[in-house]
C-alpha cells in the first residue's frame, strides 16, 4: 500500500512582491536586500510562468549595494541574466526614490550605476553612453561599421532590408528601419533574428519605422521574453541608431511603442537619457507551494 503524499510539501517562508510595468513591459520585483533568495533558472522561471506563477517580462531582484541605494538584478523567463532593462531601471529608480523620501535614485547594475530623477509622475533615468563597436555589441566574426550592418535576411522575410543598425545599451540590440513596422509577423521573424549566428550573446531585435519628424514607431522581439509592449533599452538604440544615421534631429525621439511612448535625449558625455512613466499594479505573497519546484517536491 502506497502512503499518501501531502499535495504541499514542508513550509517555506513566504516572500512577498510587486508587480510593476512601464508601459506594459511587467516585472515581478522580489527585494532581497534582507534576505538571500535562490535565484535559480527554475525557480524563476516558474515564477515569470503565466499560468503556473505571477507572470512577467523579466524578474527583478534588489540586492544590498555598497555603491548605490540598490543592487538590481534582471532575470528573463528562463533564468538567465542580463545586464540592463530600462523600463525595469524607471520602475525600481521610483519604489527607491519614494522610500528614501527623494527625487533621486542611483541603481547598481551589471551595465554599471545608473542615476534617475522623479518629476510629475515620470521617471528620467540615464542610461549612459551606448557601445557601439564591433566587438562591444558584439557581432561575429569582423566589421567596422556598425551603424549599417550587412545581413542576408531574405530567408527570413523577404521584406526586411538587407542591413541593420547595432548598439549596445547595456544589452546588445539590432535596429531593422523599414517602411511599416506592423506590416511584420514579429513572432515569426523575432525568433530567428534573435538567434542570428551574426549575434553570439542573442539580440533583442527592433523593427522601427517613422512616425513624425522627430518620432518612431517601434516594435521589439525581446532575447528570450519575446515580443513585449515596451523595451526601455530597445527605445534607446532606436534612437541611438536615427541619430547615427540621421534619420531623425539631434534633439529629443519620441519612441512609439505599443505600450505607449518613450521620450530619449541626449544627455552629457555622450549619454542617453530615457523619459517614461512606471505603474505598480499589485503587491502580494508568493504561495509556498509555489517556491518548491515539482522534482523538489517528487
Amino acid at each position: 500500500m502506497i502512503a499518501a503524499r501531502d499535495p504541499f510539501p514542508a513550509p517555506v517562508t513566504p516572500i512577498p512582491f510587486r508587480k510593476m510595468h512601464g508601459l506594459g513591459n511587467d516585472f515581478v520585483v522580489i527585494d532581497a536586500r534582507g534576505h538571500a533568495f535562490p535565484a535559480s533558472p527554475a525557480l524563476l522561471g516558474r515564477i515569470a510562468d503565466r499560468r503556473l506563477g505571477v507572470g512577467c517580462d523579466q524578474l527583478i531582484l534588489l540586492e544590498p549595494s555598497d555603491r548605490a541605494d540598490a543592487r538590481m538584478r534582471i532575470f528573463n523567463p528562463d533564468g538567465g541574466e542580463v545586464g540592463a532593462c530600462g523600463n525595469a531601471t524607471r520602475c525600481i529608480a521610483w519604489l527607491l526614490a519614494a522610500e528614501a523620501g527623494r527625487a533621486q535614485a542611483i541603481i547598481e547594475t551589471r551595465a554599471g550605476l545608473l542615476r534617475a530623477t522623479l518629476a510629475e509622475g515620470v521617471v528620467t533615468v540615464d542610461m549612459g553612453a551606448p557601445r557601439l563597436g564591433w566587438g562591444e555589441i558584439p557581432l561575429a566574426g569582423a566589421g567596422a561599421d556598425t551603424a549599417r550592418v550587412a545581413i542576408d535576411a531574405a530567408g527570413i522575410d523577404p521584406a526586411l532590408p538587407g542591413w541593420f543598425s547595432a548598439v549596445n545599451m547595456g544589452n546588445p540590440h539590432a535596429v531593422f528601419f523599414v517602411e511599416d513596422c506592423d506590416a511584420f509577423e514579429l513572432a515569426r521573424i523575432g525568433p530567428a533574428l534573435e538567434t542570428h549566428p551574426l549575434f553570439p550573446e542573442k539580440a533583442n531585435v527592433s523593427l522601427a519605422s517613422r512616425a513624425g519628424p522627430d518620432a518612431l514607431r517601434v516594435r521589439v522581439w525581446e532575447r528570450a521574453a519575446g515580443a513585449t509592449l515596451a523595451c526601455g533599452t530597445a527605445a534607446c538604440a532606436v534612437a541611438v541608431a536615427a541619430w547615427r544615421l540621421g534619420l531623425v534631429p539631434e534633439g529629443p525621439v519620441r519612441i512609439l511603442l505599443p505600450g505607449g511612448v518613450l521620450t530619449i535625449a541626449r544627455g552629457g558625455a555622450g549619454s542617453v537619457l530615457m523619459t517614461g512613466p512606471v505603474a505598480t499594479s499589485f503587491t502580494g505573497t508568493l504561495d509556498p507551494a509555489l517556491l518548491i519546484l515539482p522534482e523538489a517536491a517528487a
